[in-house]
Order: C-alpha cells, then sequence, then structure tokens
C-alpha cells in the first residue's frame, strides 16, 4: 500500500476553489491580511480589530466670573422700578454706591457695593412670584388707613423678601392675582401695551340676551372712552345670566361698568385666568408660588428674557 506524500504548496495553489474576477477568468481565492485605511487618519483596521487614536482635547482656559450686575438690573431686582425708570432715577442723581453719587448709565455693581436711593439702603433680592385666589371682601393695596382686611395679610408669609401686587381686583372681585417683587414684569403686565389677557366669569341679577352678548365684543362707549372685550359668551351648564368674558383692559371697574351701561347688576365677578395663569388646585383665600416653567411663561408673556439668560 502506497503511502500519500505531502502535497506541495504549489499543488495546493492548483487545488484551490476558484472564483472569477471581473474579466472572467478564474484565479484562486487567497485572501491576505491587509492594512485598512477607513479614510481617516487615526482610525486603522489590523485583522479584526480596529485601534482609534484620539487626540487629547485642549483645556480651555477658564474665563474669569463676572459677579457684576448693571445699576439699572439691581434697583429693578429691589423691587423698586423697572430698569428704564432706573436709568432715569440714576440720571437725577438719587443713587449713590458707596456713598458716591452716580450717574453713568451702565455701571456696575459688584456683590460688595453698597448702593442707596433717596438715602435708604438697598438690597438685590431673590425674584419671588406668588400666586393669590383672591376672596372677597379683601382690599388690594398694601396698607390701608381704615384697617380693613388687605391682599398682603393673605400672602404674608409666602416670602421674606416684600413683594406686590400686579395690577389690582376691587373688593368685591375674586379671582387670581399675582404678587412679585420683579418690576420690570411688574411693569410689562400692567402697561396697556402689554394687552395681557385676563378671563372673568360674571354673573348679573338677570339673564343676558344675545344682543347685548354682541354688544359687549363690538364695543360699548362709555364716559371714559368705548370700551369692548375681546370674547364673550355663555358658560355651559349655568343659566344665561352667568357669561365669560375675555379682554386685555386694565381700566377700572370696566366690566361692572359695561354691564351696568347695559342694565344689568353685576351679583359675582371672579377672575379665572391671567396672563396663561389658571386657578386650578388653589383654595380660595390660599396661594401658591409659581414653576419655573410658569416663571418662563411670564416673561415670554411680557417679552422679558428670564435672568440666566441675560
Amino acid at each position: 500500500m502506497k503511502s500519500e506524500r505531502p502535497k506541495s504548496k504549489r499543488g495546493a495553489a492548483r487545488n484551490a476553489p476558484k472564483r472569477r474576477d471581473s474579466s472572467g477568468s478564474d484565479k484562486p481565492s487567497f485572501k491576505k491580511n491587509s492594512t485598512k485605511n477607513s479614510g481617516r487618519g487615526d482610525d486603522k483596521e489590523f485583522g479584526n480589530k480596529k485601534f482609534v487614536y484620539k487626540k487629547k482635547p485642549k483645556k480651555l482656559a477658564e474665563k474669569p466670573v463676572d459677579d457684576k450686575i448693571r445699576l439699572n438690573r439691581f434697583l429693578a431686582n429691589a423691587g423698586i422700578c423697572s430698569r428704564r425708570e432706573a436709568d432715569k432715577l440714576i440720571e437725577t442723581g438719587v443713587v449713590s454706591i458707596n456713598n458716591k453719587v452716580v450717574t453713568e448709565l451702565g455701571t456696575k455693581v459688584s456683590p460688595n457695593d453698597v448702593v442707596h436711593y433717596g438715602g435708604m439702603l438697598l438690597q438685590s433680592q431673590k425674584k419671588q412670584y406668588v400666586l393669590l385666589n383672591k376672596p372677597k371682601n379683601y382690599i388690594t393695596t398694601m396698607d390701608d388707613p381704615e384697617e380693613r382686611q388687605t391682599v398682603m395679610e393673605l400672602v404674608s408669609k409666602a416670602c421674606n423678601e416684600r413683594i406686590y401686587p400686579v395690577g389690582r381686583l376691587d373688593r368685591a372681585t375674586s379671582g387670581l392675582l399675582l404678587f412679585t417683587n420683579d418690576g420690570e414684569m411688574t411693569k410689562r403686565l400692567t402697561h396697556p401695551s402689554g394687552k395681557v389677557k385676563k378671563i372673568y366669569h360674571v354673573t348679573v341679577d338677570k339673564n343676558i340676551t344675545q344682543k347685548d352678548l354682541i354688544a359687549l365684543v363690538e364695543g360699548i362707549q362709555l364716559e371714559d372712552g368705548p370700551a369692548g372685550a375681546d370674547k364673550a359668551f355663555y358658560l355651559a351648564d349655568t343659566s344665561k345670566s352667568t357669561i365669560s368674558i375675555e379682554l386685555h383692559s386694565g381700566r377700572n371697574r370696566i366690566i361692572r361698568r359695561m354691564m351696568e351701561h347695559l342694565g344689568y347688576k353685576v351679583t359675582k365677578l371672579d377672575r379665572v385666568q391671567f396672563a396663561g395663569l389658571t386657578k386650578k388646585d388653589i383654595p380660595r383665600g390660599r396661594f401658591r408660588h409659581l414653576s419655573e416653567k410658569e416663571v418662563g411663561l411670564m416673561h415670554r408673556v411680557c417679552g422679558l428674557i428670564p435672568q440666566d439668560n441675560e
């Protein structure tokens, strides 16, 4: 019996499986381990392993922290006024920094500076935003000489900062009332050009006709000029003596005067929405702080940029 002789490399090549190349000829199929370049100078493949070479990121030079703020912003943060009004105060020479009167706009204040306005020491306060569901028989004022109940009694424990009501609701009106120490926001929300949306539920002494509902929207001539609602409609599941009125006017007792002009007496007036904020989850006579998201909403409504992005 003949023993099999080992095949030479040349014989193995002859017996290797053949493949066709692009020209149609048969060639043995051999694969060589080659270094492949992926197209990037720092990525290479060796066999089945891929090695990635990365450059170490350069360390960015740390920028010095500027903890100074403009004087007009400092005055607004202290609840004195808006920034624009603060510029006027600065120019009149009623503001001093470290006992030196400052009249130059753009002056900055550092945390260690001592600022006086009209002889009063000022401190930059944390911004607070408090939403109250006001009950009837409370007056919207900081202090009442007749010692009647004021809305400030209802929010006295809301925060340590001194906050102020944004606009007002008369004594017989209930509903949403915003408080803040943000002077710039207060100005934007109360100025007629802001056109802040407010929604009221109004109940009168008799059913309101369709004709008068239309008249509320088309406009009514009052003693101090024309007035009208943006929207007015009957509320579902109520009698026609209760309607919803949406308007942006901030004139004194505007809804009561419009209804009186049409021959109705308002028996109940409740503000249910103010600048997108609602009474949800706020019992009558209670308050809550605005969430960060709601504060951002208020800044957008006012056309302001949140402080963190300034």
